[in-house]
Order: C-alpha cells, then structure tokens, then sequence
C-alpha cells in the first residue's frame, strides 16, 4: 500500500466518523446534543475536505479546474441526492410510501445521468 493511500484512509475514516457521530448527535432527539453535534459534522466535512486535498498532493496531481461543466455536475449531484434523501425521508419518516418511491426514483435517474456528463458517451 502507498503512504498516500494509507494517510488517505485513515484521514478518511476519522472525518466519517466525526461527520456520522455528529449526524447522531444531531438527529437523535433523546440526545440533546443538536448544537455539538452540528459542530462535530462540520468538522468530519472539513476533515474530509483537507483529507483531499492532502491526497492530491501527494499524489502530485494539480487541483481541480473548475469550469461551468463541474459546476453542473456538482449540481446535477447535489439535485439528484436531495431527491433520493427526500424519497427515503418521505418513505420512512412520513409513511408516504408511494410519493416517497416515485421521488427516490427520480433521484436515482437523475445520480445515473452523472455517468455520462463525466465520462461521456463514445
């Protein structure tokens, strides 16, 4: 295993479990934690981004250019997983089942439409 792989990993599994401990302590309401744990999920994405970036260094690649078409790929991601949480939320939490599969659909579509904004169809 690479050294940078290695840092990556764990670097990795810290901020995941920072960013999900924090999501419990935030969504579980017997906890009373909402304000530390909002604190704790911030710190697990921070991690995770200067995870990355320490990734990329040592792998000796050049930071993402960003141009118009990644950023209508982050948002085609950012729609297409919203509406797949909105679908699970619906089904779950609201006991909508119907609405809440028919909007998980949509999102799963909409996430599948990355493969070819990225790769592209030869």
């Amino acid at each position: 295993m690479k050294k940078s792989s290695f840092v990556a990993m764990l670097m990795g599994t810290m901020s995941g479990v920072l960013f999900a401990l924090g999501m419990c302590m935030a969504l579980i309401p017997e906890w009373e934690a909402f304000q530390p744990g909002v604190l704790f999920g911030l710190a697990g994405l921070l991690l995770g981004l200067i995870t990355w970036i320490i990734w990329r260094k040592m792998e000796h690649k050049q930071l993402i250019q960003i141009s118009g078409k990644t950023i209508l790929r982050i948002i085609v991601g950012v729609i297409g997983v919203l509406a797949l949480g909105a679908g699970m939320c619906f089904c779950m939490v609201w006991g909508k089942m119907m609405i809440g599969v028919a909007i998980g659909l949509i999102g799963i579509v909409v996430l599948l439409s990355l493969i070819p904004l990225i790769k592209g169809i030869k």
